[in-house]
């Protein structure tokens, strides 16, 4: 009788302002637990809405999932375009997350007056400006029991030298919007967890520049320009993996919040070089065949996307330590031949290249100008890229 009686007087609680903390929410949320995840319209972190949502699917603490959506996104692509057949459980809600403009009270008119969330991820913000604020302040109202924010690892500014692979302490860019983010959401006394990715790719990417890269020299039998010696380590995490970290202060909330900042990325290290020989691989092309250019980056100002001169990657080891989290269940190694194949469906080896830093690098540095014609990339310029994002 008294479960009966408990159950009609959380049904029957008078609502409140929609902008005040309600304490009969978080009555409610033992009874059902809801989710939402804030996602942008696409890039590095594109893929991760999605895969976080299957992640919390199989999570026993979590009833329901919503998915605000940035309008911006390109509907026809992935993983936009797997939503209803691969979530249908899944409420996904379009928003313009760009307008500078908006408020939490616009907010909460989109997501329904009266809709309140336990937990808020937000893979997103770039700063407390716009959405980005209003995000935190809705989820101040709902008395969230966390608000996990995506940041970057590209917050960080390590000395030449590391530590690496970088811990959670190494200094920042405190001017960086990401930090801005975090600071207010700890103003606004916030269950603030906060993840710092790094590279990411994945079976439903929209962003592939990184890894494609190799893919679009091997594949074209053109050398590869690697600034250094090649042996600058880095970190390539799977996006089912990086969902998995996301969601993993659900294993111990308080902890969690208590640590707050967070790396986000497998443990598993390879080189630039190292790269090259998996894609190779993955490409079937022998390793003796790979042509490694490495050189002297300042020579050219600055070392070309996808590098950098040092070192720099974060391991997973606070994640493990504080939330219990296993580890990666993806390998760079073994996820590179679906990639390729990827690679190959998306028109990769027959896309128009321009690679004039390439042939700067390879064969204007080092021929004089009367041997400068006739290179192996004469047939690719002045033809423009055409990117595959």
């Amino acid at each position: 009788m008294y479960h009966v009686a408990a159950l009609l007087a959380l049904f029957s609680a008078s609502s409140v302002n929609a902008f005040t903390a309600n304490p009969k929410a978080r009555q409610t949320s033992a009874l059902c637990a809801s989710a939402l995840i804030v996602q942008n319209k696409g890039g590095g972190h594109g893929e991760l809405g999605y895969q976080l949502a299957r992640v919390l699917e199989k999570n026993a603490k979590i009833d329901s999932i919503t998915i605000l959506q940035d309008e911006a996104c390109k509907d026809n692509s992935e993983p936009f375009k797997s939503y209803s057949a691969d979530l249908p459980n899944v409420k996904v809600i379009k928003a313009p997350l760009g307008d500078a403009s908006m408020t939490a009270e616009s907010m909460q008119s989109l997501l329904g007056d009266g809709t309140a969330f336990d937990y808020v991820w937000d893979n997103a913000s770039k700063n407390a400006e716009g959405a980005g604020k209003a995000v935190c302040d809705c989820a101040k109202s709902w008395d969230v029991k966390l608000l996990t924010y995506v940041s970057s690892a590209g917050l960080y500014k390590p000395g030449a030298d590391g530590p690496f692979p970088m811990p959670e302490t190494t200094p920042i860019k405190e001017s960086s919007g990401q930090n801005q983010y975090d600071q207010y959401a700890v103003e606004l006394g916030l269950p603030l967890v906060s993840f710092r990715p790094q590279y990411i790719y994945g079976p439903k990417a929209n962003k592939y520049d990184y890894i494609d890269w190799y893919f679009d020299r091997i594949v074209r039998g053109l050398p590869l320009p690697i600034p250094g010696d090649g042996k600058q380590l880095v970190s390539l995490t799977n996006s089912e993996d990086v969902a998995s970290l996301l969601a993993a202060p659900l294993l111990n909330e308080e902890a969690a919040v208590q640590q707050r900042y967070f790396n986000c990325g497998t443990d598993q290290l390879v080189s630039y070089d190292e790269v090259a020989y998996l894609c190779a691989d993955a490409a079937n092309v022998a390793r003796d065949q790979l042509s490694i250019e490495h050189y002297d980056a300042d020579k050219f100002g600055k070392a070309n996307f996808p590098f950098r001169l040092t070192n720099f990657y974060v391991a997973p080891d606070k994640a493990k330590e504080v939330l219990g989290w296993p580890g990666p269940s993806h390998s760079l190694k073994d996820d590179l031949p679906a990639y390729f194949e990827s690679y190959k469906a998306r028109g990769g080896p027959e896309k128009k290249m321009s690679l004039g830093l390439d042939w700067e690098i390879v064969v204007g540095s080092k021929t004089p100008m009367y041997d400068q014609v006739g290179s192996i990339y004469d047939k690719y310029d002045p033809i423009p890229l055409e990117t595959s994002n």
